[in-house]
């Protein structure tokens, strides 16, 4: 049977890697380990089909040094001591051990004494948290990387490399594939590489060629491969971006229904890191001073749903969505800097005033900075009246407050007590 198309891709140099940057981009932690050929062991957690085995391959592949892979959960300590009689013969090999968290204690016990004196070099692959779920001894041996799921783009981008490759790819088909379809397997799968491989594997090898020997992936057929449907798009793909702006105005709008629906329909689709980003710019945007501690919350949620993936995901937006909704609203923090900003564009800037200036340089003083300075904390209340605008916007105004929560009405009476 021949190799799955996500097999095939996998990168065999470190600088073939898709995703990932803060570890393996140019001058990064685990791009220099390889670059001075000093690894060491590490665990790599994430989702799956984010790269963690496509790390350790391209990490064998560019140090050459041998490589193999098992299982801590379904291969034997007898498996691991062929790795250690193969170290012993080669010096060195690289292990990717799946399901780390899983691996049991006399495997453990046979396999520290091999990453203390380094003949092996674990890479340990895992989708639990590792400081929760993996013994501590292995764990003070091992370097611990996060990974993260790949965005649609650097989806885009191997899934274009793999038709194009003729060697391992399916470069010797001729493949069509529709702009709706390659983005629909770039957002559909959560930003699982693997996923959306084998989904472009299935859709090429099942459908006939026309007349011309030409395979047309359309939106159907990656819809059927991937079994999630694009619930709503059109010719032009503009309801995609109906639904997140629906999504963002039913919270806005105190819609709560409204609000879960949209989610319902974007999560659905696959459409987590969409929903993820537009949450937390709606928590800040329109929600912002009347809940702070909502939209701190709201960030939470999200950075829960990250870890958590789909389907689990749903139930920390869930909770945001709900809450956000039913908040009271305010936009004075977005139209203020929104305001400040059209200034600054319009060429409103001035200079700034010299009691602000810097004076931490000899002769400053002989420049007249910071001559006239008050320092708030030495007058009562720590606060004192000075000038900070420049002198061409000194009476303009940008913050004006809304008084719609507790927190922001407190806001205001401060306003008011710095400003009359």
């Amino acid at each position: 049977m021949s190799q799955p198309l996500a097999y095939r891709m996998r990168p065999t140099s470190i600088d073939t890697l898709v995703g990932q940057e803060h570890l393996v981009g140019e001058e990064k932690i685990i791009w220099r380990m390889v670059e001075a050929k000093r690894l060491s062991s590490m665990i790599l957690y994430g989702p799956p089909g984010i790269g963690k085995t496509s790390i350790a391959s391209a990490i064998a592949g560019s140090t050459k040094y041998a490589f193999r892979m098992l299982n801590a959960a379904t291969d034997t300590k007898k498996d691991l001591q062929i790795v250690a009689e193969e170290a012993k013969m080669s010096g060195t090999v690289i292990l990717l051990l799946d399901e780390v968290h899983r691996l049991d204690k006399p495997k453990q016990d046979f396999l520290l004494p091999h990453l203390e004196n380094g003949r092996i070099i674990m890479i340990g692959a895992t989708t639990e948290n590792p400081y929760i779920s993996i013994h501590p001894a292995i764990r003070s041996r091992s370097q611990i990387f996060e990974l993260f799921p790949l965005t649609e783009f650097q989806i885009q981008s191997a899934l274009l490399r793999a038709i194009d490759d003729t060697e391992k790819g399916l470069g010797h088909l001729n493949l069509q594939v529709e702009e709706q379809a390659l983005l629909h397997l770039s957002r559909g799968t959560n930003g699982d590489l693997r996923s959306a491989l084998n989904a472009l594997e299935l859709a090429a090898e099942s459908t006939k060629p026309d007349a011309d020997k030409v395979i047309h992936i359309t939106l159907p057929i990656v819809e059927e491969c991937l079994q999630r449907k694009v619930l709503t798009h059109d010719k032009d793909g503009d309801a995609h971006y109906d639904v997140i702006s629906a999504f963002q105005k039913s919270i806005r709008g105190s819609d709560v229904h409204g609000a879960l629906h949209y989610l319902a329909r974007l999560l659905e689709a696959g459409e987590l890191q969409i929903v993820c980003r537009r949450l937390m710019v709606v928590a800040y945007e329109d929600i912002g001073l009347a809940n702070p501690a909502g939209s701190a919350r709201a960030v939470t949620a999200v950075q829960a749903a990250e870890k958590l993936g789909l389907p689990e995901a749903r139930i920390p937006l869930a909770n945001a969505v709900i809450e956000l909704s039913l908040s009271q609203k305010s936009n004075s923090a977005i139209v203020a800097v929104d305001k400040a900003l059209s200034d600054v564009r319009n060429g409103k800037s001035g200079q700034v005033p010299n009691h602000l200036k810097d004076s931490h340089y000899k002769g400053a003083k002989n420049l007249d900075r910071d001559v006239s300075y008050k320092y708030p904390h030495s007058f009562p209340g720590s606060w004192v009246s000075q000038q900070y605008l420049p002198d061409s916007l000194k009476s303009e105004t940008y913050y004006l407050p809304n008084p719609s929560s507790k927190f922001e009405e407190a806001l205001a009476k401060q306003y008011k007590k710095f400003n009359t």
